[in-house]
């Protein structure tokens, strides 16, 4: 049982982090910023959030609590994940003058979007135990 609230609170850590890369993102795009490194680090956290949650989501899958809605939200969470890396992923190989906050914006937005809609699928409220 420690395990699956382990998994469910983690879900405030993503949501949190992405807020974070999204206002850093949003800050830097208003000011006319160049790129910088805690842009990236917030981006890698965010991924390593992800990570962290879909490691403790397969681990929960082994103590047998699976029914027909957990397939689709492992779907979205795999989704999500999988966007919250690749916005760090391609900003690296970038040459550093053409790194911007513009590609965070959108993939933290459609990562976040999809892990809302994950949760949404279980049954749950976004904040709250329901």
């Amino acid at each position: 049982m420690m395990l699956f609230y382990a998994h469910s609170g983690f879900r405030y850590l993503v949501l949190l982090m992405g807020a974070i890369v999204l206002g850093y993102a949003l800050f830097g795009m208003a000011t006319g910023r160049k790129h910088d490194t805690p842009m990236r680090a917030l981006g890698a956290a965010f991924a390593g959030t992800m990570d962290l949650t879909i490691l403790l989501g397969v681990a929960l899958l082994f103590t047998g609590r699976f029914y027909p809605a957990v397939g689709i939200h492992m779907v979205f969470m795999v989704l999500g994940a999988a966007v919250a890396h690749i916005v760090p992923a391609v900003m690296k190989r970038r040459a550093p003058e053409d790194r911007t906050f513009a590609p965070y914006v959108v993939g933290t937005a459609v990562a976040l979007a999809l892990v809302v809609t994950g949760i949404t699928m279980l049954g749950r409220p976004i904040v709250g135990s329901g």
